[in-house]
């Protein structure tokens, strides 16, 4: 056994001193140095040269309940249940699991495998029956011979290069930016909740203001009718106050189709049958948050989809290397110990064991440009993935930008607006009471009140707006914007000190040490 110990030596001083091919990875910056604050936000930039820190992703911080910044009891009992039955998130969290797994199945590939067999084969010559002994058909005749074997095998594919490594690597950061997948697919259920569930409440606003609308109108229709029975008015008045009134109530029936659908999809986000899900009236919720204007850029550093890109960035980095390490040998080392005999017990004779063990080297000497060719591709895509990742920071900043000036803006609006509800209803009051005096046609009756009526409905689409910007805004930012929900500033020098994530990183994926650095 002197040769297998040698072999064994020689393969563990292999392990021990194996490089690592392929670069090392390094997160670039973006394209351009991003922002210290948000541009809508109208907040000066104090200090850029001194409090500059280069970014990174901040994904693992939790987000909290964030949806309770709107103070509706209703929506809080929803979103709780977007971790418990939303169907996309559970196909997320399962593709999350199917990535670590594969980072354990590729760090299995480090250590080697121990093997046994054993079977029984019985062989003749010359005519005779045949039968399968060990799923293997063979001749049995009288002069046939018996025949038994057992014994262990050991492989092990010694990585000098690093190519399970730069995998095991590879597959981490693939695992991470899954996890970062499932953090982003619950934000978006999440987000995508509030904002139909927003959407169903101004729907129901919407109904409670045709409701309204109808009974003003059913009451003008009356007052036609009267001044039409004494002789003040022709009949074309009351046709119009008819007309009117039954077109407010088409309105009315086709708005309950709109809270009805808006509640359907409330029901599948919560993993529910439409059937299952019936929500009572409420009113929309009474707080619209507003982003403060000195919250800082860093923000962006906790979007889960940042983070994902940045991931992807490391695992491509990390397959180079993969490609590069098969421009080398593969190195393995294995070994059989078979015990072989005509019965049982000569098979337990030391006697009839027959042993082998050696390293083995294979390679490639020509192969067309293949290897090439794996390498410039695994470049190229990690080329395109550091495009991407920059785009996807660029992206973030816009739809930052986007949800901010809407924010600002749709306040301004709804102040402006709330103004022009009051006067036309003013100005609704004022040509009822003229009509009824006879100074002015029912035109202008008709006229205002649909004036007024359009007034109202603009004011709730105007809501509806600020509120579907805030969830954007939450979407956009990566979560709520509390001063708790916002990360800690990394200390000058780039050491930070937040605790360790939950998300599982390259080290806490692959293996800490391989075994045979223990020597």
């Amino acid at each position: 056994m002197t040769t297998f110990r040698i072999s064994l030596l020689a393969a563990l001083a292999l392990g021990a001193a194996g490089c690592t091919v392929g670069p090392d990875y390094k997160r670039p910056p973006p394209a351009d140095a991003p922002p210290l604050a948000f541009k809508e936000t109208d907040a000066p930039i104090v200090g850029v040269a001194a409090t500059f820190q280069p970014a990174r992703p901040r994904d693992d911080i939790d987000r909290g309940p964030w949806w309770t910044m709107y103070d509706d009891p209703g929506l809080d009992r929803l979103a709780a249940q977007i971790d418990i039955s939303n169907q996309t998130l559970i196909q997320a969290e399962a593709a999350y699991r199917q990535a670590r797994a594969l980072v354990r199945q590729d760090a299995s590939g480090l250590y080697p495998t121990i093997s046994s067999n054993g079977g029984y084969t019985q062989s003749g010559s010359g005519s005779g029956t045949s039968r399968a002994v060990s799923g293997t058909v063979v001749n049995s005749s009288a002069g046939s011979v018996a025949q038994w074997s057992t014994g262990p095998g050991f492989a092990w594919e010694i990585d000098v290069w690093g190519r399970i490594r730069r995998q095991v690597e590879s597959d981490s950061a693939a695992a991470q930016a899954s996890a970062a997948d499932l953090a982003n697919a619950r934000l978006s259920a999440q987000a995508q909740l509030a904002i139909n569930y927003f959407s169903m409440r101004i729907s129901e606003q919407r109904t409670r203001v045709y409701e309204e609308s109808v009974a003003a109108y059913t009451r003008s229709v009356q007052i036609v009718q009267n001044q039409l029975d004494a002789g003040v008015v022709s009949r074309v008045d009351l046709a119009q106050a008819q007309a009117q009134l039954e077109q407010t109530r088409a309105q009315l029936v086709a708005e309950n189709i709109t809270r009805a659908q808006f509640e359907h999809a409330v029901a599948v986000l919560i993993g529910k049958a439409p059937a299952e899900v019936n929500l009572e009236r409420a009113p929309p919720p009474p707080v619209i948050p507003t982003l403060a204007p000195d919250t800082p850029s860093t923000l962006l550093e906790r979007r889960p989809d940042i983070a994902s890109a940045e991931r992807q960035m490391a695992a491509a980095n990390a397959a180079i290397g993969v490609a590069q390490a098969a421009y080398y040998p593969n190195i393995s080392l294995a070994s059989t110990v078979t015990l072989v005999g005509s019965s049982l017990n000569a098979l337990l004779t030391l006697s009839n064991a027959v042993w082998s063990v050696g390293p083995t080297l294979s390679g490639t000497f020509l192969d067309g440009g293949k290897l090439k060719a794996q390498v410039e591709g695994a470049r190229a895509r990690y080329d395109s993935q550091v495009a991407a990742y920059r785009q996807t920071v660029l992206v973030a900043f816009q739809q930052v930008e986007d949800a901010l000036v809407q924010q600002r803006v749709l306040e301004q609006q709804e102040r402006v607006q709330r103004a022009a509800v009051a006067a036309a209803r003013d100005a609704e009051r004022l040509s009822l009471n003229q009509y009824r005096l006879g100074t002015v046609p029912y035109t202008t009756v008709v006229q205002t009140q649909n004036a007024a009526l359009g007034a109202e409905q603009t004011l709730l689409t105007i809501r509806l707006n600020r509120l579907t910007a805030s969830a954007n805004l939450v979407l956009a930012l990566g979560g709520g914007w509390r001063d708790s929900d916002l990360p800690a500033p990394m200390p000058i020098g780039g050491i930070d000190q937040k605790p360790q994530p939950a998300v599982p990183t390259p080290q806490s994926l692959a293996p800490q040490k391989p075994w045979w650095q223990v020597w």
